[in-house]
């Protein structure tokens, strides 16, 4: 029982209290407690409830008692100890004594006349059951007790004990049979501060009336006869004996020398009690809310089912209507007879399941999927070519090899309905309108239009979906595709191909090999849906920067159209028709307010961009209208503002790339070159130094496996021929050479620098200068032959972009030209060679003549023969 209890009680009266003490401690002497006959303890408990409201008698034989036993006055008694309890003085407690010893003391005592002994509460908490208390187990400070009555029983006796005085133990007398001891009646407390005895009593009777009131059912005569009680040391010691305040504090309480300690000790017990006693109100009353709460929930429930029964709308109800709803889709949807039958057959299964069951719900969303997919579903595709071509150039300018492939199908699928859609693959550098284009197709097909992109996608769950197994498992990417657009053949985009990429959770690349397959796309089968599902009628295009990532299974399976980057004219006929109006209009502007010069869009394209597509030069173009915008929404302008290179460099700052102009006259030993980038294209610069002394090839630059050994066979080939190119041999031999290349901190790699570095290699060897307005690209070989390259469109682009008048190019290359926009290849003079001999022939500064070689080398025939004069740069 625990102090709130005992709080309680004690509004219910002294008898009350008592026995509730009695009960709560269960072994208060040392005892082993066993239940008496019914009999037997009920006359037991009608004498405590006897000697409890014989107030007269208690009071005159405490006045006998104490007219006998005055303080300072020494006893020899037998010790009781007292396990768990403390008694205090007038304190009436029944008891019940078990163990050999305590019960050989009461004997002791109970044989005299006076029936005194001395009850000492042990220091420990522990109890075996058996073993009894030592001298050093008890407190020295203990109550000097008249025994009442008693009940022998086979095991224990029962007494009714009564506080008298407060005694100190002086000496031991002896520990067997029983404890025995000598001891000295203590005086009463003495008060040192009345002041404060005074305030700590009020305080006290405040804190029981804070206790009366948290009580509701607290008799009015209890709570007078208690707040009447003028004596603080009888209240205080009446408070000790009823209520349970540790048996630390309880002794403490015993062992006060003064009145003010003993309030103090009273005091902060009590005030104790009471926060514990408001907790627990607390925590009732919460406990009642919710459970009332809850009560009312139960009802209201209750009340809401039998509502939606009556209309309908219950569980049992509700399940039935989705069902029906289902069932109902199911027979209107145009299915193809296989999804058509897995689909029943599923619907039967969710029929017999209740609707709380985890596959309810999932074979709901199964159902939902497959009634929601197109499965013969299709637009009807604009088979006006005209048309479709003027949309195409409407949205796009050039990309004539794109826009000749979609009319190609147009008129196939116009000759042909039922022909499958084709798999593109769209190559080039970033900005150059890959994704948009796709976009564009849609638009004159008259098709839907969707995106996924694949750039980082590393799991193949995201595209061939999940199992139904997994929790929160759903269709992969082309499925919600398709159900997202509505039909089969829209146009999808599959964006980043080439970014694609593969963990332990599998290989999307090799996923999209059915996908993109047309002689297994007819029936592909998402790991979710579980059926086949026809993609041939899908038009699908995939982009990608590069093709080197991609898989070649993959690869084969797409056509593959290259995307060159643009040149300048058609950047800037692209600025003029598209990037200007559309910026113009984004920007809150009209055509009215402000226009961009035809010289300055050019001024921007060379100054403030240097890319393949478009992307920098759009935003170039925003920041220019932009400013322009800010001013006009301030009112700082009025009038028109026409945008000229001047304006364009005021209003963006210094320009971020200029020309080569400062290797207009290259020093001996470099020579220049092209390189292809994602970004469409680059002119590199091959840089060659001798080392006197020196032995070998030291190579710089970054350089790739590939690059290096280009180096190395452009290097043997010059040694071999060292005689025929009039250089000495002893100069290789004797002397090492370093190869650079500028920009250090870009990778570089691939073959077709060899021609440059042969050319900067000769040039260094022989001490001639190659000409600055040149530049070369093509793979050799040891024997002196030039290869053809890639990438032709992006480097001849990228030299015409930095001032190249004159490009030297493998002659297997030639038909390449036909790629390269007129005005480009009006600006360039083009060199077609076969040999290394005929790179260096070309290279050099000066023209050299039949009759300078003969007086070089003696030779009429060798690789220093005059150049044709259609070869020939003007000067």
């Amino acid at each position: 029982m625990n102090k709130q209890t005992d709080f309680e009680l004690f509004a219910q009266g002294k008898e009350a209290n008592f026995v509730c003490k009695e009960e709560s401690r269960e072994e208060n002497a040392d005892s082993n407690y066993e239940d008496d006959p019914e009999e037997e303890h009920e006359d037991f408990v009608a004498e405590i409830r006897r000697l409890l409201n014989s107030d007269d008698e208690s009071e005159k034989s405490k006045n006998q008692q104490k007219e006998a036993i005055s303080a300072g006055k020494r006893l020899e008694l037998p010790v009781l100890p007292l396990r768990k309890t403390v008694i205090f003085p007038e304190a009436i407690v029944p008891l019940v004594v078990g163990r050999k010893k305590s019960k050989a003391a009461v004997e002791e005592a109970i044989g005299t006349e006076e029936k005194l002994l001395v009850g000492v509460t042990v220091k420990s908490e522990e109890d075996d059951g058996e073993s009894d208390a030592s001298t050093s187990d008890v407190y020295q400070v203990g109550i000097l007790i008249n025994i009442k009555k008693f009940l022998r029983s086979e095991d224990n006796i029962q007494l009714i004990v009564q506080g008298i005085e407060r005694v100190r133990i002086i000496e031991w007398v002896q520990e067997e049979p029983f404890l025995k001891a000598t001891v000295e009646v203590l005086p009463l407390p003495h008060v040192r501060e009345p002041e404060q005895v005074e305030a700590l009593k009020r305080n006290i009777n405040d804190l029981i009336r804070q206790a009366f009131d948290l009580i509701p059912n607290m008799p009015p005569e209890l709570r007078m006869n208690i707040l009447s009680t003028a004596d603080p040391l009888r209240l205080s010691y009446f408070l000790g004996s009823v209520l349970d305040f540790g048996k630390e504090q309880e002794q403490k309480m015993l062992e006060a020398e003064t009145l003010d300690d003993l309030l103090m000790i009273v005091h902060a017990a009590i005030a104790r009690e009471i926060e514990i006693l408001q907790i627990r109100m607390k925590i009732a009353s919460d406990t009642q809310s919710e459970i009332e709460k809850s009560q009312r929930e139960y009802f209201l429930r209750q009340q809401l089912k039998q509502i939606k029964k009556e209309l309908g709308e219950d569980e049992e109800s509700i399940e039935k209507a989705e069902v029906g709803e289902l069932r109902k889709k199911l027979e209107t949807a145009d299915l193809p007879e296989e999804v058509r039958l897995e689909a029943e057959r599923e619907l039967k299964r969710m029929e017999k399941l209740p609707n709380i069951s985890p596959d309810y719900h999932v074979i709901r969303t199964y159902l939902e999927y497959i009634l929601e997919l197109p499965w013969n579903k299709l637009t009807e595709d604009k088979l006006d070519l005209e048309e479709t071509r003027r949309i195409l150039d409407e949205d796009h300018y050039g990309l004539e090899d794109v826009k000749e492939r979609i009319l190609e199908f147009l008129a196939v699928v116009k000759l042909r309905p039922d022909s499958k859609s084709p798999i593109l693959c769209f190559v080039g550098p970033p900005g150059v309108g890959k994704t948009s284009l796709g976009m564009s197709i849609a638009r004159a097909l008259g098709r839907k239009f969707e995106r996924i992109s694949l750039g980082g996608m590393r799991d193949e769950a995201e595209l061939r979906g999940h199992r139904r197994t997994y929790v929160g498992s759903m269709p992969g990417r082309i499925i919600q595709a398709l159900r997202k657009c509505g039909v089969k053949n829209p146009v999808l985009i599959l964006d980043e191909i080439d970014k694609l990429g593969m963990d332990f959770r599998g290989d999307p690349a090799s996923a999209l090999l059915e996908i993109l397959d047309p002689a297994q796309n007819h029936s592909f089968r998402d790991n979710y849906i579980n059926l086949p599902f026809d993609l041939s009628k899908v038009f699908f295009i995939a982009t990608a920067n590069q093709l080197s990532p991609i898989p070649m299974p993959l690869r084969d399976r797409m056509e593959i159209i290259q995307l060159s980057g643009y040149s300048e004219a058609e950047k800037l006929n692209i600025a003029k028709k598209y990037l200007i109006p559309r910026q113009i209009k984004e920007n809150g502007l009209s055509v009215e307010q402000i226009e961009i010069t035809e010289d300055a869009i050019r001024f921007v394209i060379s100054s403030y961009t240097r890319e393949a597509g478009v992307r920098q030069l759009e935003r170039t173009i925003a920041k220019l209208v932009r400013k322009i915008a800010f001013r006009v929404a301030r009112g700082e302008v009025s009038e028109k503002q026409i945008i000229d290179i001047q304006k364009a460099k005021e209003l963006l700052g210094s320009p971020v790339f200029y020309s080569e102009e400062a290797r207009k006259e290259l020093p001996v030993g470099v020579a220049t070159g092209m390189a292809w980038t994602e970004a469409g294209g680059e002119i590199l610069f091959v840089e060659a130094a001798l080392l006197p002394g020196g032995n070998g090839l030291m190579l710089t630059g970054h350089l790739g496996e590939v690059m290096k050994e280009s180096a190395q066979a452009a290097r043997s080939y010059l040694w071999s021929h060292a005689k025929d190119f009039g250089i000495d041999p002893e100069l290789i031999k004797t002397n090492g050479v370093h190869l650079h290349v500028p920009a250090g901190a870009i990778p570089k790699d691939g073959p077709s620098a060899g021609v440059t570095m042969a050319t900067a290699l000769a040039s260094i060897y022989t001490g001639k200068k190659v000409r600055s307005d040149t530049a070369m690209t093509g793979e050799i070989t040891l024997s002196g032959q030039v290869l053809p390259i890639g990438g032709v469109k992006e480097k001849v682009l990228a030299a015409h972009r930095a001032g190249i008048k004159r490009v030297i190019l493998p002659k297997k290359n030639e038909s390449e030209l036909e790629n390269i926009p007129e005005d480009v290849r009006r600006g360039l003079e083009f060199v077609f060679v076969e040999r290394i001999d005929d790179v260096i022939k070309a290279a050099f500064q000066e023209n050299i003549t039949q009759k300078d070689i003969q007086q070089e080398s003696g030779k009429t025939d060798g690789v220093f023969a005059e150049v044709p004069s259609e070869f020939v740069a003007e000067k």
